[in-house]
């Protein structure tokens, strides 16, 4: 039987918004085969740890354009007998399901892994997989995220894997009461 267990990351945005990965994405990702991450890494140096832990892809993001980092915009792997395919996601409006699913065909892929948007989301759309892990470091009105997919004889499984709270979670009511 063929079984594979994909580390899914994107957003991490080290060095300007965080020093480190957190510990519970190394964790996380403690089984896996491979890495993919969907860009706006900002830093060379995000790939080199996830390498500590299994081979990483990775596509270039509009943050990395910015530092002036190389990566290419689109990746297409074959992993048991499914083709993924790896992008940033910056389309409009953000993270848009009709503009991702054309990518997707665009790239003749079965599932599509994205990022950009920093909200994850698990998608089928007109038999393509669409994914977005979220992000680790700055999430936007969501948890911090990174994601797992196994694939198993074509089967497909993704699982959320919430590494930290929401950057926007504990708002302190008490400031807004009146006297």
């Amino acid at each position: 039987m063929n079984n594979m267990l994909i580390g899914l990351i994107s957003d991490t945005h080290i060095p300007d918004r965080a020093k480190v990965l957190p510990t519970k994405v190394l964790e996380a990702f403690n089984d896996v085969e491979l890495i993919l991450h969907a860009g706006d890494l900002t830093s060379p140096r995000v790939i080199e740890e996830l390498e500590e832990i299994a081979p990483v892809m990775a596509v270039q993001g509009n943050m990395d354009r910015a530092n002036g980092i190389q990566l290419p915009k689109a990746k297409v792997i074959e992993a048991e007998g499914l083709k993924i395919g790896l992008i940033h996601g910056e389309v409009y409006p953000r993270a848009d399901s009709d503009q991702l699913l054309y990518l997707a065909k665009e790239l003749d892929v079965d599932i599509l892994v994205s990022g950009h948007s920093h909200q994850p989301k698990i998608e089928q759309k007109s038999g393509v997989l669409l994914i977005n892990p979220g992000s680790p470091i700055v999430p936007r009105l969501a948890d911090r995220t990174v994601m797992l997919l196994e694939i198993h004889d074509k089967e497909v499984d993704v699982e959320i894997i919430k590494v930290g709270a929401p950057v926007c979670s504990a708002l302190d009511f008490d400031q807004y009461k009146r006297d």
